[in-house]
């Protein structure tokens, strides 16, 4: 059984977040000035994590989120960043560049609510869900891969100081604990990975994780919150398990975490 954490943070806020303008893939907002606050806060957060991999949709606003981040770190400052576009916003078609109003006036007119509605040239719900999952089947055999090769990931970082540093920050509970190390026949986490996405897609990541991979949810949490999209830079973590060749084990530590935006470090 392999295990690994999977880190997901929302961009900052852009001028048209605030203005509740969506923005899809056509509209490349950069950050706002809050939003580059948002994101040193999130890196001051997460400073003390050691991430062995880091991917960002590769939009602006998400680009310039994982700058911020990385920039704060006291381990990763000079991580190579994937840009994978699997990782992009929901496309909205002919709504991008209006307000979030006119997209449910289009859904109205329809006879649907949001966001089941599809405006023209836009993507389905399933069709963000399948983006995610093949990023995440991607995710899985990398690492798969990689831990087979039985190699470190990261110079001089065995897995418990993976977990260890994520420990002083995130409320891990028995999903780190050495008791479901001898359960589940591994010494510790193959991978601590970093994602930065958008709020729409990681609704529907999240959903995937939990609806359809069945997966856990701690006990602070329930399913109902799955609705929500995420705050800017909110915080989102996951513990993996899984095997070659069977379906992915999914424990939702935390979700939409914003402890960073409230002074909480």
């Amino acid at each position: 059984m392999t295990r690994f954490a999977l880190t997901v943070v929302r961009h900052g806020e852009t001028r048209l977040n605030k203005e509740k303008v969506l923005q899809g893939q056509g509209v490349d907002e950069p950050l706002s000035e809050t939003g580059f606050q948002q994101a040193a806060a999130a890196g001051s957060f997460l400073k003390n994590v050691l991430f062995t991999h880091v991917f960002s949709s590769d939009l602006t606003r998400t680009r310039q989120t994982i700058h911020g981040i990385l920039e704060k770190s006291k381990f990763c400052k000079d991580m190579t960043i994937a840009y994978d576009s699997r990782l992009r916003e929901r496309r909205y078609g002919v709504a991008e560049g209006k307000p979030l109003s006119e997209l449910r006036a289009m859904a109205k007119a329809e006879g649907k609510e949001c966001p089941v509605f599809t405006p023209p040239g836009g993507e389905t719900l399933d069709q963000v869900k399948m983006r995610g999952k093949d990023f995440f089947d991607f995710l899985c055999q990398l690492i798969l891969k990689e831990a087979g090769q039985k190699e470190p990931l990261s110079p001089e970082v065995p897995g418990n100081c993976l977990e260890s540093s994520l420990a002083e920050i995130f409320p891990l509970g028995n999903n780190c604990s050495p008791e479901s190390h001898v359960a589940y026949g591994h010494a510790g986490l193959a991978a601590s990975v970093l994602v930065v996405s958008h709020g729409a897609y990681m609704r529907s990541l999240f959903g995937y994780f939990l609806t359809d991979l069945k997966g856990s949810l701690p006990a602070t949490l329930n399913r109902s919150e799955l609705a929500a999209v995420s705050p800017n830079t909110g915080i989102s973590l996951f513990i993996i398990d899984f095997e070659e060749g069977g379906e992915p084990e999914v424990h939702c530590v935390c979700m939409n975490l914003r402890d960073h935006l409230n002074g909480g470090n």
